[in-house]
């Protein structure tokens, strides 16, 4: 283009954006509706539960549908796939819960945050210190958007404008306000004709193309949800619609989707959802109508590369399931552990939450190149790793089960109980680490880091899932709460603990409380809240009752989820010395005699002697003599429930509660036999240490340390390697 020509367009483009972002609102009638507000910009961890109604109440199995339906999408969708494009009609029927009539509606255009470096995703993308996932540079030809073309209720054409609720930038357009032509009464439905149009990203932060492959999410215009008062804190009606943040994921009511996706013929399609027709093929072009019930999101995948899927039928507790795998044939070696792995997970968590709810369960395994559509869930629906297949215990095949088992876990948490993952992301991808590797472990699949042979001689380092977690936590560093929202944090890095110090915490509260009391609170959590959308507060109660040790989970909750606790003990000093007589005044026939240093030399050396011919097999530490042993703790952090253990030479040990709250506490232990080494924690319950090495002491100097550091060292390197993985 001419360089005049080029600036012309670009002053017109910028008019029109402008124009655009600050038009002003289309108001309704005087007096039709209240101004229903925006969540604010500040929204994290809700510390007020929910009411016991809240979300049409708990849902106990005798409903007619698993979910208190408020949308319901009927979309027609056709993909371009050498233009990478999307052409979307859709009818979106969303029913007003509240007691007041709606004049405005906002949409969430996701898609919008690729559009360019305007957006607010792509502004925190720039602003982040520790980058993002892989950090794929989105260059010139490679963005994408979300147009509306029209919106009419009623056929009446309905006004919109872009907001920005979380205060960024005014060229984000990630968040639209549809003012309605006619309001919505209380408990009414209202029906959105709705034209748009997809230009589809090179695949970026799990959605987009990569030559052939389309990953095709956060793609349709998707209502915001409207809460009511005793729902996640709200007092009033309140919409929730924030802007797509860097960190962000998703948030929306359940309802239902019957989507028509139309490809070329020669494309295989997988998708949220099961078959509602067999495939209808006109004119070159194959449409496959996708329907599913109880869910609040939707994606699909379409690549004219795919092998034949590889399926498995799972015979659950509420009926067969259809698990397959999607891939290209350069994977080949990874599909059959993603299926093992997903018909894994599909049981893990029916016996240990609640029975999987649908009919279908579909891993994607992304084709070479398209590594940022690796990791990420939708309902029935998810993307597994790319990683090539490698040996059991490897670092690569840890990497493989463990995102299947993490994507495919997050088909719970983010989507059967459906927590805000825009305020409270730890809900979802913290606590769903925190079970995925509960699972893992239950697997027997630590990390070996070393090659088979080796381990034929003895020589292996192996990485236990919950210590990875642990050491890629920032423990001595917390920056942020882990209740805190998905945009308002330090760094990447900081956001990143929202996994691995969340998983942390839920291991430490479940070593204080015991097994089995954890199981049974994570299964009550799970029957109250599925299908609704629980707060931190709402977990927090359920935890508590469901352990019975609401002290426990209270100090917990307050420490990390709304704080950023800090746990630092460590056993500073350890002595042991005999009692020995000391000089000084005596009291010997009513009369006070100075007894001299010499003459008590004397006197200890005669004893221990006449003691050693009265015990020639004594061993080397017993003597004439006790001892007085004195271990010093010193505290740093939280004063947490904590254990001292102090082992003493003839074998015996002492367990001690520390409780001081100060900054230290001392113990003094007098006995026959002298301390030897003083261990902190020997049960391992507290799992938010942030320095385990400081925390055991030897009266004598070993190399024990020194070979932790080591193990450390090498878990600490695996556990940067899992987080990009899950990310």
């Amino acid at each position: 283009m001419h360089t005049s020509r080029a600036a012309a367009v670009l002053l017109a483009v910028l008019s029109m954006w402008g124009a655009t972002a600050h038009a002003a609102p289309a108001l309704p009638a005087a007096g039709a509706c209240p101004e229903i507000p925006l969540a604010g910009a500040d929204a994290a961890a809700v510390r007020t539960p929910s009411a016991a109604d809240a979300w049409g109440g708990a849902r106990g199995g005798s409903e007619a549908t698993l979910s208190n339906r408020v949308v319901a999408y009927s979309i027609d969708a056709e993909l371009d796939p050498v233009k990478h494009t999307i052409k979307g009609k859709q009818a979106l029927t969303w029913r007003n819960r509240s007691a007041q009539p709606v004049c405005s509606v906002y949409l969430h255009l996701y898609l919008n945050g690729f559009e360019g470096h305007g957006s607010t995703f792509m502004t925190e993308q720039r602003a982040s210190e520790s980058g993002f996932r892989s950090d794929v540079d989105t260059k010139d030809g490679e963005y994408g958007y979300i147009r509306l073309d029209k919106v009419a209720q009623g056929g009446a054409a309905a006004k919109w404008r872009f907001v920005q609720p979380d205060g960024g930038p005014k060229t984000d357009r990630s968040v639209v306000r549809i003012d309605l032509p006619q309001p919505v009464a209380p408990g009414a439905s209202t029906t959105l004709d709705i034209d748009f149009f997809d230009q589809l990203p090179r695949v970026v932060a799990r959605t987009g193309y990569y030559g052939s492959f389309h990953l095709v999410a956060q793609w349709f215009p998707k209502i915001g949800v409207l809460e009511l008062p005793g729902e996640r804190g709200a007092t009033a009606p309140r919409w929730n619609a924030h802007e797509f943040h860097l960190h962000s994921e998703f948030y929306a009511d359940f309802g239902s989707y019957d989507v028509r996706i139309t490809v070329p013929r020669g494309y295989t399609v997988g998708s949220t959802g099961v078959p509602k027709a067999a495939p209808v093929e006109k004119g070159g072009k194959v449409t496959h109508n996708y329907v599913q019930d109880d869910v609040h999101d939707f994606a699909w995948t379409a690549d004219k590369r795919y092998a034949k899927p590889m399926t498995q039928v799972w015979n659950g507790p509420n009926g067969p399931v259809q698990v397959s795998v999607l891939y290209t044939p350069e994977y080949a070696s990874n599909a059959k552990p993603v299926l093992q792995a997903t018909i894994d997970s599909l049981k893990y968590f029916s016996d240990t939450l609640g029975g999987y709810p649908y009919k279908s369960a579909t891993a994607v395994i992304p084709p070479y190149g398209a590594d940022e559509a690796g990791g990420m869930e939708y309902p029935t629906f998810f993307t597994a790793d790319s990683t090539a297949q490698d040996e059991p215990g490897t670092p690569g095949r840890f990497a493989l089960d463990f995102v299947t088992v993490h994507e495919f876990g997050h088909g719970y948490f983010y989507g059967i109980l459906a927590s805000n993952e825009f305020e409270e992301p730890y809900l979802d991808e913290g606590m769903n680490e925190y079970w995925d590797q509960r699972m893992m472990t239950a697997r027997k699949q630590d990390i070996v880091l070393t090659k088979p042979w080796m381990q034929l001689y003895g020589i292996g380092t192996r990485i236990a899932p919950f210590e990875m977690e642990r050491l890629g936590a920032s423990l001595g560093d917390p920056a942020d709460p882990l209740g805190g929202n998905s945009w308002e944090r330090l760094s990447s890095g900081s956001y990143n603990t929202v996994y691995t110090r969340t998983a942390t915490a839920m291991r430490q509260i479940e070593a204080l409380v015991g097994t089995p009391a954890m199981e049974r609170a994570m299964k009550l959590y799970y029957a109250r809240w599925k299908f609704r959308h629980p707060s931190t507060a709402d977990l927090q109660a359920a935890l508590a009752e469901g352990t019975g040790r609401a002290d426990i989970v209270d100090a917990a909750f307050d420490a990390f989820i709304y704080g950023t606790g800090k746990v630092d003990d460590r056993v500073s000093s350890i002595k042991s010395e005999e009692i020995l007589p000391l000089p000084g005044y005596r009291d010997y026939k009513g009369q006070r005699v100075l007894v001299g240093g010499k003459q008590i030399d004397k006197a200890i050396d005669a004893l221990r002697e006449k003691w050693k011919k009265a015990h020639p097999k004594a061993k080397a530490w017993e003597g004439a003599f006790p001892y007085r042993s004195i271990v010093v703790v010193r505290r740093d952090g939280l004063a947490v429930p904590q254990t001292l253990r102090v082992k003493f030479a003839d074998g015996s040990q002492r367990d001690m509660a520390v409780t001081g709250s100060g900054s230290w506490q001392r113990f003094v232990f007098v006995g026959p036999a002298k301390a030897v080494s003083a261990q902190l924690d020997p049960d391992d319950n507290i799992r938010l240490d942030s320095d385990e090495l400081n925390d055991s002491r030897t009266a004598e100097a070993n190399g024990d340390a020194a070979r932790r550091w080591f193990r450390d060292f090498a878990m600490l390197l695996q556990s940067l390697f899992a987080l990009l993985a899950t990310v």
